[in-house]
């Protein structure tokens, strides 16, 4: 802390004012520098990832708010997109803008993109449309959004691998990271308080903090790191975007059906954006191989550390995306309603009921960060990413309508295995790479962070639609008829695809008034029309063809996870890129050779030289 002494009698020369000034910004080489870097990259994180799963749980506020019915055939797509435009975008450009950090300077990209992302929120607070138009304007801002969040996930593990010590990086990059993945569970528990008082609401957070972390962040960060002067790669960012872009949209259409048939994985639009995207992607690699300044460094995936835990996170990330997806629906569309909690209000419940997971992932993170530092990554990731694929399991071994005790234990354990794997995971990542390609680094894992999340939606969705339409037609057609709905409409409506009644489940939504009331049986006497549109009715329905697809799910997140650990165990244990060091060992020992090398330093340290 500072102090400026004077007399009462006496003002404040120039100098003095000048030193003030200086002396309220954190000079580069101050002692407590870092701390500045990681608290502000840590609330910019935050802030990126509390909004990338905000708007998850309070859809059915945001859709009601702007007078729109999101279970509406011609609404689908603007469903889709509320979810998905944010996190596309985000996983696109978030290389690209790791690769711009490298060479105008990762402060400079990072507090613009503090900038861009609350001008967007401002404007995402004031929606001045309603109906379609209202929805293309938020859908719009959220693209505008991810932008900014692109820039700033693409450089704050860059920023504070620069700003701290080896033997401090695995605290201060899990401290990040777990306000990263912490983000996306504390967004589900803040959309579903605001969203509960009023869905604007879910933007008005971000102003005030996005607008303190823009002027904290010009005041006080300082570019440390080594620049990389050189040509942005205007070939391969174009294939990358387009590529990936028609990849995860494909993915994403194809929970829609087409046809007879209750996916869209036969719609030739489908089809061709997975096979184009993924041909694009392919041609990408080979271009990237032959430019001279790659914006894609896919020699860094030869450094085990680095390609294998990426593996892992991107693993771990889409297995998260499908948890939050799927605890949500079991949540609002079944266990709260059987439990009297009314649709409307599940949103704000199912956030407070989801706390075990985000208390259980903020206990574990940071403790795992540390320990990291001083025994390595292997362990704590490794067994991080076990104790969440047995949970998986464990959820499939409680009834739907669970006994809350239980099941609260369950997700506090899957968070403190998240906790435990993402802090070692990213510190492992970042520091096995040369200073100079940090910021491609950062941007790289951004983009496996991101697309994981968003290749959760169509993966996760399209598993549960597989296995809602082997049991939920006959489920339904007889459910209906026991309350008095004629057999012809029974079957109509038994037959419409499942993904109606998953996204009715998904968004807290009662679908019996919606989708018995065109055939006028609701009227119909001998229908027990309070029955069929009460609380617990839909519930009971959808619970036994619902845990039927959570087999499916759950057994395929399992294999993920453990796929995971077993990259994070081969990928060993502390890493440090330090080629100085390196050169000097390998000199001294004789082990030097042309294409560098990857030998063992003290007990589970590997310094890694490209």
């Amino acid at each position: 802390m500072y102090r400026v002494s004077s007399s009462d009698n006496t003002d404040l020369d120039v100098g003095d004012v000048a030193t003030i000034r200086r002396r309220i910004r954190v000079d580069r080489d101050h002692p407590h520098y870092k701390w500045i870097a990681l608290t502000n990259t840590t609330l910019g994180i935050l802030l990126v990832t509390i909004n990338s799963s905000i708007v998850i749980i309070s859809l059915p506020a945001i859709f009601r708010g702007i007078h729109l019915d999101p279970l509406s055939p011609g609404n689908v797509s603007y469903l889709l997109w509320m979810l998905m435009g944010f996190l596309l975008t985000s996983a696109v450009l978030v290389v690209m803008f790791g690769r711009l950090g490298d060479m105008f300077g990762r402060v400079k990209v990072y507090n613009q993109g503090f900038t861009v992302f609350t001008v967007s929120a401002i404007a995402l607070s004031f929606d001045p449309f309603d109906g379609g138009g209202g929805a293309l304007w938020l859908i719009g801002w959220r693209v505008v959004q991810g932008v900014g969040g692109a820039m700033l996930m693409a450089n704050s593990s860059a920023i504070l691998t620069d700003a701290f010590p080896t033997n401090q990086r695995g605290m201060a990059l899990g401290i990040n990271q777990v306000a990263a993945v912490g983000g996306s569970f504390l967004g589900l528990i803040i959309g579903g308080v605001l969203a509960d008082w009023d869905w604007r609401a879910v933007f008005w957070v971000s102003v005030p903090v996005g607008l303190l972390g823009t002027v904290w962040g010009y005041k006080s960060l300082h570019e440390l790191g080594e620049r990389n002067p050189g040509k942005l790669d205007f070939a391969g960012t174009a294939l990358f975007a387009v590529g990936l872009t028609a990849l995860l949209a494909a993915i994403t259409y194809g929970i829609q059906p087409y046809g007879d048939s209750s996916t869209g994985w036969m719609n030739p639009w489908v089809l061709a954006g997975v096979i184009g995207g993924v041909a694009m992607l392919v041609v990408f690699c080979i271009v990237e191989t032959k430019v001279a300044e790659p914006m894609f460094h896919l020699g860094l995936f030869r450094i085990r550390a680095f390609g294998l835990s990426n593996f892992a996170g991107l693993m771990a990330s889409v297995g998260r995306g499908g948890l939050q997806f799927m605890l949500i629906i079991w949540l609002q569309g079944i266990w709260l309603p059987l439990h009297g909690f009314s649709y409307e209000s599940t949103p704000l419940w199912a956030g407070i009921y989801l706390l075990p997971l985000t208390v259980g992932f903020l206990a574990a993170g940071p403790l795992s960060g540390w320990l990291s530092d001083r025994f390595g990554a292997r362990p704590f990731a490794t067994g991080g990413l076990i104790l969440v694929g047995v949970t998986f399991l464990l959820l499939l071994l409680i009834p739907v309508d669970f006994n809350y005790g239980l099941f609260a234990l369950i997700v506090f354990l899957n968070g403190v295995g998240s906790g435990l794997f993402s802090s070692p995971n990213t510190a492992a990542i970042m520091s096995s790479v040369p200073a100079d390609q940090r910021g491609v680094a950062s941007g790289m894992r951004g983009t496996l962070f991101n697309g994981g999340t968003a290749l959760s939606i169509g993966i996760f969705f399209s598993l549960m639609i597989v296995g809602l339409s082997n049991t939920l037609p006959g489920a339904m057609s007889s459910g209906l008829q026991s309350q008095g709905v004629s057999a012809g409409v029974a079957h109509s409506v038994a037959g419409l695809p499942p993904v109606g009644s998953l996204f009715a489940a998904f968004l807290g939504f009662n679908p019996m008034q919606e989708l018995l009331a065109p055939s006028g049986e609701l009227t119909r006497a001998g229908v027990n029309h309070d029955v069929l549109t009460g609380q617990s009715f839909f519930p009971h329905l959808i619970s036994g063809p619902f845990h039927s697809g959570l087999i499916v799910v759950f057994v395929a997140a399992a294999v993920m996870m453990f796929l995971g650990a077993a990259a994070s165990w081969l990928a060993g244990g502390r890493y440090v890129h330090d080629e100085q060091v390196e050169l000097a060992e390998a000199s001294r020992e004789g082990l030097l050779s042309d294409s560098g090398i990857e030998e063992e330093v003290g007990k589970e340290a590997v310094r890694v030289r490209v």
